[in-house]
């Protein structure tokens, strides 16, 4: 037991690295965010009914039985000064022209997570609601708005931007009481 403790001391479990949060308050007391992913450099794996064949190539993708209209897609998520700050996963289900259902999961170590589910806008961008979110999300509300912003050179290249934008649930107690 003492070498473990020794061990812990000398290599500590976990230490995840956090990067600067790059937050602007919002006049009305919540906070925006944008995150942005590169296509396709930071996308790391995806299938789906459509594509059989996943990113990277050398990646065995299980049999599931994916039902059709189903993608599956893991990116890595930079923040707006290009650092990449953690992971995002993305289910989309294909109506007859775009996507009729999409649901994000974001995991930024060291801060938390974030699950929106979402619907076509028929727009530019698509929105929804936080449905879950942990640490420092926990008890939060708001919206994530997911837009696709094409590279006006290089044809299949671009980026998603990601604008989250969340403000604290309210408190429970009547006004002027503490917990």
């Amino acid at each position: 037991m003492a070498a473990a403790a020794a061990a812990s001391w000398v290599m500590p479990v976990a230490n995840p690295h956090r990067e600067p949060s790059l937050i602007t308050v919002q006049p009305n007391g919540g906070n925006s965010e944008l995150f942005q992913i590169h296509i396709p450099d930071d996308r790391i794996v995806a299938g789906g009914s459509s594509d059989t064949t996943p990113t990277p190539s050398s990646l065995v993708w299980p049999d599931l039985g994916i039902p059709a209209g189903l993608e599956l897609e893991l990116f890595k998520v930079r923040n707006s000064e290009d650092v990449v700050i953690g992971l995002a996963s993305r289910i989309s289900v294909s109506g007859q022209v775009e996507p009729a259902a999409v649901e994000w999961a974001l995991h930024l170590p060291a801060r938390g997570a974030l699950y929106f589910p979402m619907s076509a806008n028929g727009g530019e961008f698509r929105s929804g609601e936080l449905r879950a979110g942990t640490r420092e999300f926990l008890d939060r509300s708001g919206r994530l708005e997911e837009r696709y912003v094409p590279d006006p050179v290089v044809t299949g290249q671009g980026r998603i931007e990601l604008r989250s934008s969340l403000i604290g649930k309210p408190s429970n107690h009547p006004e002027g009481e503490q917990p």
